[in-house]
């Protein structure tokens, strides 16, 4: 099992949690759509090359993002990804995946 973090505006929120579950992602037991979510302030700095959804080049950006967390099989983590790369406004969005360890009880 996987846990992915990724890091999105609120505009696409919604949109992007939407994508991943439809792929497999926030499945747990007999619930569907878990996640976990908490604003923050993300920043970055388009340099030339960029084509940025927010900001321009060269200046340095800080605003509101979500940081979004939830778990993917690691047989649906190539799909996963995918759709949160297309449905994701930005150019290069922050994401991560992270092993995760299950231990029974």
């Amino acid at each position: 099992m996987l846990k992915l973090i990724y890091y999105v505006p609120e505009s696409h929120l919604e949109i992007t949690k939407q994508a991943i579950f439809d792929a497999g992602a926030g499945e747990i037991g007999d619930y569907e759509h878990c996640a976990w979510q908490v604003l923050g302030i993300g920043q970055f700095k388009p340099v030339k090359g960029a084509t940025p959804f927010i900001g321009e080049l060269d200046h340095l950006e800080q605003l509101p993002e979500w940081r979004v967390e939830t778990i993917v099989p690691e047989l649906k983590a190539r799909s996963v990804a995918k759709v949160l790369k297309a449905s994701h406004p930005y150019e290069e969005p922050a994401f991560e995946f992270i092993q995760m360890i299950d231990i029974e009880i």
